[in-house]
């Protein structure tokens, strides 16, 4: 069975930086995009960053400039590196891989999240 684990989180203070990674495993084929979304208390899931096989990506506009998605040389890994990071960016992050490269809508596999806290 498909499994995404995730880390890279932590406590950063305001204008510091994080990298997450994410490597998935148990697929026979590779994934056509992954990405990341966050969830803050209270709010929706939202798709923060992807990136399809072919180098595309997707960025939320609160994001852009700020952080940086890519895939590693590993079949099935996704990075996110994020700077300049604020408190909004205060989330639990879950990497997400899926089998089509529109990011219209919550498909895939999930990883377990992980806690990123921007704080001083």
């Amino acid at each position: 069975q498909v499994q995404l684990v995730e880390s890279g989180g932590g406590l950063v203070q305001p204008g510091g930086s994080l990298r997450l990674s994410c490597a998935a495993s148990g697929s026979t084929f590779s994934f056509n995009a992954m990405g990341w979304y966050r969830q803050a208390p209270g709010k929706q899931r939202e798709l923060v960053a992807g990136i399809t096989s072919g180098g595309g990506t997707n960025y939320a506009d609160s994001v852009k400039g700020r952080f940086t998605i890519s895939r590693g040389n590993a079949k099935n890994t996704v990075y996110l590196q994020m700077n300049s990071l604020r408190s909004e960016d205060t989330a639990v992050y879950y990497c997400n891989a899926r089998f089509v490269e529109s990011w219209s809508f919550e498909i895939g596999y999930w990883g377990q999240g992980t806690q990123v806290t921007v704080s001083s």
